[in-house]
């Protein structure tokens, strides 16, 4: 997995699963020291297992109740597929997506 981050933006590349959580956990929590709105982009992960998603959900409940705010960008079809059948769904926040006209 690749993490490369872009301002309060982190881009996420290749498979997210159990051996890509701790790089990806500490890139998050560092990430959000520093900027009170972090966004995870995910547009160009592939695959996506439960422990990356509990991550995700944990990692959420912390930054609100630090005062932060962290949000999913480009949730594939499969990541969403996931956060619905894992029932954290309702945890994470994903960016609405435009619609083009």
């Amino acid at each position: 997995m690749d993490i490369v981050a872009d301002g309060p933006t982190l881009v996420l590349s290749g498979d997210f699963d159990v051996r890509s959580t701790p790089e990806a956990r500490d890139a998050i929590y560092h990430h959000l020291a520093g900027h009170d709105e972090v966004v995870l982009d995910l547009t160009e992960v592939g695959a996506v297992d439960l422990t990356a998603l509990r991550l995700l959900a944990v990692a959420t409940l912390v930054a609100t109740r630090d005062g932060h705010h962290l949000m999913l960008r480009g949730c594939g079809p499969s990541v969403r597929r996931m956060l619905h059948l894992s029932r954290l769904r309702a945890v994470v926040e994903l960016e609405r997506e435009v619609v083009g006209a």
